[in-house]
């Protein structure tokens, strides 16, 4: 998933103005009305500050609501696989994300995206940990278990790929993180938090 290249924030389509600025975790995310090009104006609703469109008859609100991404804490072969991005610097290793296709099931999401990402084939269903926000994306991460069998045939999106036995896994303290410290808990370990990795 390339999330990293856009950590600077800044404009990432000239002919539309859409922008992404994390500094303030995305809560303007449109300058300009995607249907009638007027300039959005900030107005609280539902408790949250909101993109509106100040033209009555167009009606346009950017209600900026979370992605959601599925993560699956891969076990395979007595151990967990770690996958690095290839958009991110050497030594980042994480779970595996994606997003899900329309009216896909995220369970179904999460096995399909080891297999899309890894080459690797669920044994059974995965297990739901839990959801975790993850306020620098926007998103909601839905966090799953999932067993797999098979040999690692990383896609274009990773660059390497590793084992780590469970006892010696550290955890960052944000998103997927947690959700394989709650996983690894759950199994009678005690992971470590590890710092956050530098944002480029």
């Amino acid at each position: 998933m390339p999330l990293p290249a856009l950590a600077q924030g800044g404009p990432i389509c000239e002919r539309c103005d859409l922008t992404l600025n994390f500094t303030d975790t995305m809560a303007s995310g449109f300058l300009y009305c995607p249907h009638c090009r007027q300039p959005l104006e900030t107005i609280e609703l539902g408790g949250f500050p909101r993109g509106v469109c100040p033209d009555r008859h167009c009606g346009f609100i950017h209600w900026n609501n979370p992605t959601p991404v599925v993560a699956a804490v891969v076990e395979h072969r007595g151990g967990l696989v770690l996958a690095r991005n290839v958009q991110w610097p050497a030594g980042t290793f994480a779970l595996v994300t994606g997003f899900l296709e329309q009216a896909e099931d995220p369970a179904a999401a999460a096995a399909r995206e080891v297999e899309e990402e890894l080459g690797l084939r669920a044994t059974q269903p995965p297990q739901l940990i839990g959801h975790y926000p993850f306020d620098r994306q926007n998103q909601l991460i839905i966090a799953y278990h999932v067993r797999a069998e098979g040999e690692i045939v990383l896609n274009e999106e990773l660059a390497e790929w590793r084992h780590v036995p469970f006892a010696e896994v550290t955890y960052w303290p944000r998103a997927t993180g947690l959700a394989l410290r709650d996983w690894l808990r759950g199994r009678g370990y005690d992971p470590q938090e590890a710092p956050l990795p530098l944002r480029s």
